[in-house]
């Protein structure tokens, strides 16, 4: 079995990602949601936390075989940073969503030196703002970001117009099509809903 499904498979499995479209979700942005993903579910389901993190490691290895180091976001990638990293055997950290107020006053945890080549590890994508932040941080420090993996990606427009335009590429381990069409199969929605699905992915704005 590919990847993308067998992670599908397992986010469907334990609720990490559930997909209600006859009762939407309302995210803090407002936008009504037919779909919630909580990728924090993972660590708590061993089985599937080895799928993930065997995955990012493979994803790693695939596409940025230079990394040094991997940095996870705050707070959710954290953890798949620090598993990823120690089955790659490699260093890792943790950039924060602002700076301490406190002690040395530090955003990027962990040793970070300047040109090291970095790998952001994050748990989801959807518009890419907050990773982009990240991004930026260790720019700003003097890191090589090769780019994101992710363990799952919604694919929107803006989140890829956002990657593009910072010169980024992300690698998801599955995405949100990916999601639908085997929610249908395997009967947690129905076969209709997956257009449903795609156009809210396409439009998150419209409601209907």
């Amino acid at each position: 079995m590919e990847l993308k499904k067998l992670i599908a498979q397992d986010l469907l499995k334990i609720g990490a990602v559930f997909l209600r479209p006859e009762e939407p979700f309302i995210w803090a942005s407002g936008i009504k949601s037919p779909v919630y993903c909580d990728n924090r579910l993972t660590l708590t389901a061993p089985e599937v936390r080895t799928d993930v993190e065997n995955g990012l490691a493979a994803l790693v290895r695939e596409y940025y075989n230079e990394a040094e180091v991997l940095m996870g976001t705050s707070t959710a990638g954290i953890a798949h940073a620090a598993i990823t990293g120690h089955i790659l055997g490699l260093p890792m950290g943790y950039v924060r969503s602002g700076a301490k107020d406190h002690g040395r006053q530090n955003r990027i945890e962990g040793k970070l030196i300047p040109g090291q080549k970095v790998v952001v590890v994050e748990d989801l994508i959807s518009t890419a703002g907050s990773v982009l932040e990240v991004v930026d941080a260790l720019r700003e420090e003097g890191a090589e970001v090769l780019g994101i993996v992710s363990i799952f990606t919604y694919g929107m427009k803006k989140g890829l117009d956002r990657l593009a335009a910072a010169c980024v590429e992300n690698h998801s381990l599955t995405d949100f099509d990916c999601i639908a069409e085997t929610a249908a199969e395997e009967g947690y929605i129905k076969a209709e809903d997956v257009a449903r699905l795609i156009k809210f992915r396409d439009n998150p704005s419209d409601e209907s």
